[in-house]
């Protein structure tokens, strides 16, 4: 489904990713790992160009993404889920129209777009949030209406940026348990940046490990942990050990 080759991202002297080589089988889930800094998430910012690569190619179904104009980018975007490490809602919306807003902004008629983003809602647990505000949430909740949102478009392929990086500890559970269910019970592709071990564990098909702006290391959690041939997986092993 998603093919990435050469793919490189330099800000002034520093190269975020250096010439970054990724396949992606469709209804595949893919776990992203590694140090802080090491081009992560420039890497799946690149897939959807929210970030601009310098070089490489990126191909969805054969189709480069690089060579899209304007609409038809934003017509590709309407089939990818992005959820980002920061919440991005709209203070003055309700959590309803939150999740629709960008489907309303898409020409979905509303009655439609308003069944959508209800279903959207059942399924991170929110069905009944749904005339709250952002302000009276809680961060994790506040992350499923972003979940949820993403959801709502029916993306083909979902990307998941540290979704819980900016959650407390006591709150990043919720967001995992319901990012674990929608990995189980769905047939979306998924590439997920995350620094948790044992949810990658759990739903991880693959692991991409990568230091440097490259990947050092790739394969299956059982052989990732087990004989880490990278010294980033060899981190990691110890991490889980200890």
């Amino acid at each position: 489904m998603l093919k990435i080759r050469g793919l490189r991202k330099q800000y002034g002297k520093h190269i975020a990713v250096d010439g970054v080589d990724l396949d992606v089988r469709r209804g595949e889930t893919v776990v992203i790992m590694g140090p802080s800094g090491c081009g992560k998430s420039t890497m799946i910012r690149c897939v959807n160009r929210l970030t601009e690569p310098d070089a490489g190619e990126i191909l969805v179904d054969g189709k480069s993404i690089l060579s899209l104009d304007d609409q038809s980018l934003r017509e590709f975007r309407r089939t990818v889920g992005f959820v980002f490490q920061q919440f991005n809602l709209i203070a003055r919306l309700n959590v309803l129209d939150n999740v629709m807003f960008h489907l309303v902004l898409a020409g979905v008629p509303r009655e439609q777009a308003e069944a959508r983003a209800r279903k959207a809602l059942a399924k991170v647990g929110l069905e009944s949030s749904e005339h709250k505000h952002p302000a009276n949430l809680s961060g994790g909740e506040q992350q499923r209406v972003g979940i949820a949102r993403a959801l709502a478009s029916n993306p083909q392929l979902m990307l998941w940026d540290e979704p819980t990086a900016s959650l407390d500890p006591i709150l990043i559970g919720e967001v995992l348990d319901v990012m674990e269910e929608l990995v189980r019970t769905t047939n979306t592709t998924s590439i997920i940046v995350t620094h948790e071990v044992g949810f990658a564990l759990k739903v991880a098909d693959r692991i991409i490990l990568m230091d440097k702006g490259k990947v050092v290391e790739e394969g299956s959690p059982r052989a990732i942990f087990a004989d880490p041939q990278s010294e980033v997986g060899k981190k990691y092993q110890r991490l889980i050990a200890s």
